[in-house]
């Protein structure tokens, strides 16, 4: 069943698997209730799906300017870097799937961040065995790492760029100066924020001088974003990692009084963005192609497909407990495998081959029992593997996703974020910094081994971000997905892949489809969705089930006869437009 596809660069990975007007059009559900909560969008030759209608509309004004998808991602999330700060921009990092329809070739761009080299293994421990609580660590600048976005986007746009740069901050500079209309997702956000306020730039910002916060409606401008922008888009991102600027993000990551950060000028002036090998593999007729290491969403969502491939998956109704249980099942195993291994292979030996090996895969696939969960699954032994200490790191949901495809048939997956929302709530020159070192294990070893995911200095912090792309068998591209979500965006975009491939929905319909799944924990169900209503046979087979919000903002798109789909989230307040 199980067949060589393609190549990820020195290793086979083998496997087969059978305005007004734009304010008034905001919503942000609590959960999506059914199939067709949104009206698809279909345009002919280009589009753009993103997390908010003005970064449309900035994305969509570069692709009728003659850029391509490139050109619109990076005007797209420098205004989603403005109107929606508590998921993304410049102040954190970002991976970028790119396809070339001139060759078919697919490329792959990591602007995650790194951990300062003065970072040590345990600078997130009180003592020798206690951590420190996650919020203890997020607030304050010991939780910064050095920005990646600016440096990722500057790489791609070199190599594959059509505009010129300083035309790609037009629409964000514009907006930041006159002000843009704070959305009721970013109110709400806001409102219910217990540390933002703590962090005198972010307090400006963010709330009135009375206190409470900017209101949904309000116009809000910020004239030091536009300012860090046009010095980017006259002298490169050079302007942004040495200089004023970079002296600003040092100062604010030093000035915390009880939490302060250990990143310097130099870490800023020599991060460097990095062009990545893929992992691709076939998927009945189509072909997946998502990121490797340091995120370990590329390697998980094959896994969990390799897995899937034993069974009758399309057989199954998208609302049944058999999927349920079943996709459940085949997610634990690769959660399990993922705490393990998954890392920064500049840092760590990742057994990529060997956990995407056929062998590997039938024999974890075989652990399932179609009719009792097994509850926590054991990471298992692929070849290659390091004896290593399982890991818990959390990794918070505030990120955000984009998918473009232009005229030329280029395509852009990519997933950005500033990890939880508003990142550290140190607010430097009008943007966020992130708080993306608590993505690492707090604890550097357990049990007398180490944990892979460990803090090292220079060293990126694992991610669960999966931006992906869809190809036929001829190489040619028929979609592209990704989810904000921390670790739960791997399910996320599980999910709404088995809903295009195995059980022939549209993109619309497959991102709406209520989210479900297990992280190796608890199996998972979206509250206020159809699939609340499994929980009690689920339970008898031996779930252990947990009811909650699953805020996913998935965006994506598919190939249809009269031009291209794109699939917006009902939980957030994406769009998608194009020509």
């Amino acid at each position: 069943m199980f067949e060589n596809y393609l190549i990820r660069l020195c290793c086979v990975v083998a496997f087969s698997w059978a305005s007004s007007a734009v304010a008034d059009r905001l919503e942000a559900p609590e959960a999506a209730t059914g199939l067709h909560t949104r009206t698809a969008v279909v345009r002919q030759h280009a589009l753009v799906v993103a997390a908010n209608p003005l970064a449309v509309a900035a994305g969509v004004e570069m692709l009728k300017r003659g850029g391509n998808a490139i050109d619109a991602a990076i005007a797209v999330e420098l205004v989603l870097g403005l109107v929606e700060p508590q998921s993304s921009g410049i102040g954190g990092g970002s991976f970028m799937m790119y396809y070339q329809h001139s060759d078919k070739q697919v490329l792959a761009y990591d602007g995650r961040e790194t951990a300062p080299a003065a970072a040590t293994a345990d600078m997130f421990m009180l003592d020798e065995d206690q951590p420190m609580s996650f919020y203890q660590a997020v607030v304050g600048g010991r939780s910064v790492g050095v920005p990646g976005l600016l440096r990722m986007l500057e790489l791609a746009h070199q190599q594959h760029g059509r505009l010129p740069w300083r035309i790609l901050f037009t629409p964000a500079i514009k907006l930041a100066n006159k002000g843009f209309i704070v959305s009721p997702r970013l109110h709400s956000l806001v409102a219910k924020d217990a540390y933002l306020s703590l962090q005198p730039a972010a307090r400006t910002y963010f709330y009135h001088a009375d206190g409470t916060p900017i209101a949904a409606g309000e116009r809000l401008v910020n004239r030091a974003y536009a300012n860090v922008l046009l010095r980017v888009a006259n002298e490169g991102a050079k302007a942004f990692y040495t200089g004023k600027i970079a002296q600003d993000i040092v100062t604010t990551v030093h000035m915390h009084p009880t939490n302060p950060g250990r990143m310097h000028m130099g870490d800023l002036a020599q991060y460097q963005a990095k062009s990545r090998a893929p992992l691709c593999g076939s998927y009945h007729a189509y072909v997946l192609c998502g990121m490797p290491p340091p995120s370990s969403g590329g390697v998980a969502l094959l896994q969990i497909f390799g897995i899937l491939g034993h069974y009758d998956v399309a057989g199954l109704q998208p609302d049944s407990v058999q999927a349920v249980h079943l996709i459940s099942e085949a997610e634990r195993l690769a959660f399990a495998d993922r705490n393990m291994y998954l890392a920064d292979d500049d840092f760590v030996a990742v057994p990529i081959a060997g956990l995407l090996d056929p062998a590997y895969l039938r024999q974890r696939a075989s652990l399932i029992d179609t009719e009792f969960s097994m509850g926590v699954a054991t990471a298992g032994v692929p070849a290659g593997a390091v004896s290593m200490s399982k890991d818990n790191a959390l990794e918070l949901p505030s990120t955000s996703h984009l998918s473009i495809v232009d005229k030329w048939g280029n395509a852009v997956s990519m997933t950005s974020s500033i990890e939880d929302a508003f990142g550290s709530r140190h607010m430097v020159d009008g943007f966020l910094l992130n708080n993306e070192l608590t993505d690492f294990s707090f604890m550097p070893d357990q049990n007398g081994k180490l944990v892979a995911n460990r803090v090292q200095a220079n060293k990126r912090p694992r991610s669960s971000m999966t931006p992906t792309l869809i190809l036929d068998g001829q190489h040619e591209l028929v979609g592209a997905i990704g989810s904000p979500g921390g670790s739960s965006i791997i399910n996320y975009v599980a999910k709404t892949l088995i809903g295009v491939l195995d059980w022939h929905l549209d993109m619309q319909q497959a991102v709406a489809l209520p989210n479900f799944g297990s992280r190796n924990g608890p199996t998972e169900l979206e509250s206020g969705t159809g699939l609340v209503s499994l929980q009690s046979e689920l339970e008898m087979m031996g779930h252990d089930v947990k009811v909650g919000e699953a805020n996913s903002g998935l965006h994506g798109f598919m190939r249809v006869q009269n031009g291209w789909m794109g699939g917006v989230d009902p939980r957030r307040e994406g769009s998608a437009d194009g020509y």
